[in-house]
């Protein structure tokens, strides 16, 4: 995937769209039992999980407005994403189950995927 220009990518629905257009279409949250691909109800172990990118979102002035989003490739070449509150609000299962995932990357806005 290459990332547009910081300017282009500067709202929650532009990022998500062209994730979309770069094939991660899969929509995932995390339960008990680990990361979820909703629409399948397959779970994910944190060692099947490979974050190729996020991208943190502030409210203008609101600080329930602030997201993170997670491009996520899983160890089987499925792609998705994982939207979290960001700061104070965020979610606690989600926080534990990233931070047990090994690998992480984070793009400049230059780099490919």
């Amino acid at each position: 995937m290459q990332t547009q220009s910081t300017t282009e990518m500067n709202s929650l629905s532009t990022c998500v769209n062209k994730l979309v257009t770069d094939g991660y279409s899969i929509n995932f949250k995390v339960d008990e039992q680990g990361l979820v691909a909703v629409e399948e109800g397959q779970h994910y172990k944190p060692d099947q999980v490979h974050i190729k990118n996020f991208f943190r979102f502030e409210g203008a002035s609101d600080p329930a407005d602030n997201a993170i989003l997670y491009a996520i490739e899983l160890d089987n070449g499925k792609k998705g994403m994982l939207i979290d509150a960001y700061g104070s609000y965020n979610d606690a299962s989600i926080t534990k189950f990233i931070k047990q995932v090994e690998d992480m990357e984070k793009k400049t806005p230059n780099e490919n995927h």
